[in-house]
């Protein structure tokens, strides 16, 4: 079984999708790790090629605290707008959907691109002062100097950029299950996936 969840910067489809898979004992990829990944060495490594900066993304590297900084989101926001790294990631996370046992995967493009045949799909959203709030609060503790101003003005940005690049924009599924978790807690919206899968898959577990 392959589960896909998409949705915008902060909405909490991460944490959804990595709950689902914990569930089900699928396991969990989160592509836009990919993309920080991808855009820290190409911040930090000038002259290298995207070939070359693919092969060094191991689950070892995955783990680098950096990737989870508000300057590695940016940077996968604005290298996922270039079609030469979307085809240089595209093969790992089709081969990753494609395990034998299945596979839960987060992204913004997974329902569409990568596992378009996915039976159960999400689209996860939230409005953009609430996931800048969270966002913010979570950052906040790593720079006592982030305003929620800069922050917001970042979600809109990435927002923007990602709905609107050629490739592989950021869209919602005909056949993906919308979830706003605008005004839910980690629970409500938990459960609320949790009770889509039990429907789709017929099980009233």
């Amino acid at each position: 079984m392959v589960i896909a969840f998409d949705g915008p910067a902060a909405s909490g489809k991460g944490t959804l999708a990595s709950k689902i898979a914990s569930d089900l004992g699928l396991p969990f990829m989160d592509t836009g790790l990919l993309y920080r990944a991808i855009g820290h060495i190409l911040h930090h490594q000038k002259d290298i090629t995207i070939e070359a900066a693919s092969a060094q993304i191991t689950p070892e590297f995955l783990q680098n605290p950096d990737l989870r900084s508000r300057e590695a989101g940016e940077r996968a926001s604005i290298v996922g707008a270039r079609p030469e790294v979307r085809a240089a990631l595209l093969a790992i996370q089709k081969s990753f959907a494609a395990l034998p046992k299945g596979a839960v995967l987060d992204g913004r493009d997974i329902g569409t691109v990568i596992a378009p045949d996915a039976p159960i799909k999400f689209f996860i959203t939230a409005s953009a002062e609430v996931r800048a709030k969270r966002r913010f609060m979570q950052l906040s503790q790593l720079d006592g100097n982030l305003r929620f101003e800069g922050v917001l003005a970042d979600i809109k940005r990435r927002d923007e950029r990602d709905q609107g690049r050629d490739q592989a924009p950021l869209i919602m599924a005909k056949d993906a299950h919308l979830i706003d978790t605008s005004e839910m807690s980690i629970d409500e919206a938990t459960e609320a996936a949790r009770a889509w899968v039990r429907l789709v898959c017929g099980s009233d577990d």
